[in-house]
């Protein structure tokens, strides 16, 4: 079953000048023949115009009712399935970072523990531990 998407645009309300047609209806009708066939270059089809009640405002406080006539087009929505495509549940992945070599990519390590709320988290060692299970300040001297 086709599906299609709607345009709605305001029909034009003064005919503009159009060399050699003379006469309001016939320049009406000129225009409204533009107005469809340029519609109609980008794949719209006409299919109707409405007459529609608008509330507008009037002064401060008042309110009027006016009547806009819209003309309506349609196309065909071009997709290569027609059956809606099922929703895919979002899941979230592992932050990775890249490796210099050829592009692969290899698990975040976790810099943080969790931390109480409001409060911050506790950081990782600076350096890696020694083989008898201590660690050591960073030398900023050396660096």
């Amino acid at each position: 079953m086709p599906r299609y998407e709607y345009t709605v645009v305001p029909a034009p309300k003064k005919p503009g000048k159009i060399k050699g047609v003379k006469g309001t209806d016939n320049r009406f009708a000129a225009e409204l023949s533009r107005l469809m066939n340029d519609y109609g270059a980008d794949g719209w089809e006409y299919q109707r115009t409405d007459t529609l009640p608008c509330e507008e405002r009037q002064g401060l406080t008042g309110r009027t009712t006016t009547f806009q006539t819209m003309l309506v087009f349609r196309r065909e929505i071009k997709d290569l399935t027609t059956e809606p495509l099922p929703e895919v549940p979002l899941v979230e992945a592992e932050p990775t970072l890249a490796v210099p070599s050829f592009g692969a990519t290899a698990p975040a390590p976790a810099i943080a523990a969790a931390a109480p709320e409001g409060e911050a988290p506790a950081l990782g060692p600076a350096e890696p531990p020694t083989p008898d299970g201590t660690t050591r300040a960073p030398d900023i001297a050396a660096q």
